[in-house]
C-alpha cells in the first residue's frame, strides 16, 4: 500500500499509496506508518515539522489555563483530530470537548458537534492552513469558538473567533496581548507571557 518515494537517496522511507478516489477520513487510522500527529484536508495528507520551543511553549500555557478554569463537565485536549467530513480529519492543537464525548482510551477524533473551541498555535510551516482553510472548515462544520495564535515577538496573541449563525461564518471578537479575557464559551483569564 506504500511505494519508495521518489528520490528517496536510500533513505528506505515509502510514501503510502493511496487508493483510487484518494483518502477518506476513516483511512487516516489504518494507514500504516505514518508520522504522529498526521492530519487530513481535502483528503491530502499533512505531516508535521519538527516543534518550535514558541510552539510548545505556548501549547503548555493555553493547556495549562484552559485546564484550570475549565468547568468541570469539559475535558481539554491535546493534539487529536476532529472529523469534519468524509475527506477531512484536521487536528487542533487544543480542543475543549464535553466529558461525555469521551469514547475511551483507543479514541482518535471527536465529532465537531462535540468540540466547543477549536486552537490553532500557528506554525511557519502550516501558516495558510491554520489561517485560512482549517478555519473554513471548522465554521463549516459548526465548532462555535476557534482562537487561532500568532508569535508577535517572544509572545503569543490570541485572534479569538465566535461563529456568526447568519453567514455560517467565524468573526473576530477580540485580538488578545499579554492577556486573555473571554466569557465565551466559558470565562477564562489567563497571562499570556511565556517564561
Amino acid at each position: 500500500m506504500s511505494t519508495a518515494a521518489e528520490g528517496d537517496q536510500g533513505t528506505g522511507f515509502t510514501w503510502p499509496e493511496p487508493p483510487p478516489g484518494g483518502w477518506t477520513a476513516d483511512d487516516l487510522d489504518r494507514i500504516p506508518g505514518l508520522p504522529a500527529h498526521t492530519e487530513m484536508i481535502d483528503g491530502g495528507l499533512f505531516f508535521v515539522s519538527p516543534q518550535t520551543h514558541f510552539h510548545m511553549a505556548t501549547l503548555w500555557l493555553l493547556e495549562y489555563g484552559l485546564r484550570t478554569q475549565v468547568p468541570e463537565e469539559f475535558y481539554v485536549v491535546r493534539e487529536m483530530t476532529t472529523r469534519l467530513g468524509e475527506r477531512d480529519r484536521p487536528e487542533p492543537d487544543l480542543m475543549v470537548v464535553p466529558r461525555r464525548a469521551r469514547k475511551g482510551p483507543e479514541q482518535t477524533s471527536y465529532e465537531p458537534a462535540d468540540v466547543r473551541l477549536a486552537i490553532e498555535v500557528v506554525s511557519q510551516e502550516s501558516v495558510e492552513r491554520d489561517r485560512t482553510a482549517k478555519p473554513q472548515k471548522y465554521a463549516r462544520a459548526g465548532i462555535e469558538h476557534f482562537w487561532r495564535v500568532e508569535r508577535n515577538g517572544e509572545e503569543p496573541v490570541v485572534y479569538v473567533y465566535e461563529l456568526e449563525p447568519a453567514s455560517g461564518t467565524y468573526v473576530i471578537t477580540g485580538i488578545h496581548h499579554h492577556q486573555l479575557k473571554v466569557a465565551v464559551p466559558f470565562p477564562i483569564e489567563m497571562e499570556l507571557t511565556l517564561d
